[in-house]
């Protein structure tokens, strides 16, 4: 417990976690509300319009800014996951722990415990103000908001944020994993980001491989029928079941975590 919360008062004096979340939410806000200012503007077709609206109509606005943070926010945890864990080998950190006698593997997984529960804090804060931009968005598009308060969608609400928040740890724990192999942030995060775009054009040519990988399984986990799709955009080519794509996507999450542990216990740390 010691450990995990000095991993939270780290993470949240870091800068990396302020950009990032600055980064999503920022990003969020303007795309909703210029939707929604633009939604109504001469020229546009009734297609348009409607895609348009979607955005900022509650309560299917609901799924539409969880669909966009679940996306968008898989590539950030990648980056996230990797920025801190190349952080703990360039700035000494995890080198000063180890010297006071700490377990290097439990040092690791508290590590990673304390991003888990920061990305959590996360999810939570972009989807508020995602919800206020989508209602000054409605405002703008002069869409009424009654569908605000639907019950039947905030009940289902919680469920999409806990497969959403394990499909984004799992995520941000390859970026995690691959830095601590790396010892180095950069080489981390461009590796995370080589492989994020990696999979998605392999699965133009492998889609019955690709399907069984990572970022797809993270895709699949949170899909429902509501939506017709995954939470993370765009169609896919060939996806999972959602059920059976949440086992892997913990099967992927707990293998990643124990990689970095087994490697961390085993590196030499000197410097």
């Amino acid at each position: 417990m010691r450990l995990f919360l000095s991993g939270l008062r780290k993470l949240v004096r870091r800068q990396a976690t302020w950009l990032t979340l600055g980064l999503l939410a920022g990003l969020l806000a303007l795309i909703v509300v210029a939707v929604g200012a633009t939604a109504n503007r001469p020229g546009a077709s009734s297609n348009e319009r409607a895609a348009a609206l979607s955005l900022v109509t509650f309560p299917g606005a609901y799924d539409a800014i969880l669909s966009f943070i679940l996306g968008l926010g898989g590539l950030f945890a990648v980056i996230y996951g990797a920025a801190i864990a190349g952080s703990e080998w360039t700035f000494g950190t995890l080198k000063n722990a180890v010297a006071r006698g700490e377990s290097r593997s439990r040092y690791t997984l508290f590590s990673f415990a304390s991003i888990a529960v920061v990305i959590a804090v996360g999810l939570v804060a972009a989807f508020v103000i995602g919800v206020v931009a989508a209602l000054v968005g409605a405002h703008l598009a002069g869409t009424a908001t009654g569908g605000l308060s639907d019950g039947a969608t905030l009940g289902r609400l919680p469920g999409q944020f806990a497969r959403g928040w394990l499909a984004i740890i799992e995520e941000g724990a390859l970026g995690f994993t691959i830095a601590t192999i790396a010892r180095s942030q950069l080489a981390g995060i461009g590796a995370g980001i080589g492989l994020y775009f990696g999979e998605t054009f392999a699965g133009i040519f492998l889609p019955d491989i690709v399907k069984f990988l990572p970022f797809n399984v993270a895709t699949a986990s949170v899909a429902t029928g509501a939506t017709g799709g995954g939470f993370g955009g765009g169609a896919r080519i060939a996806s999972l079941e959602p059920n059976t794509a949440l086992v892997l996507v913990a099967f992927w999450l707990v293998g990643s975590l124990a990689v970095a542990a087994l490697f961390t216990e085993r590196a030499e740390i000197s410097g």
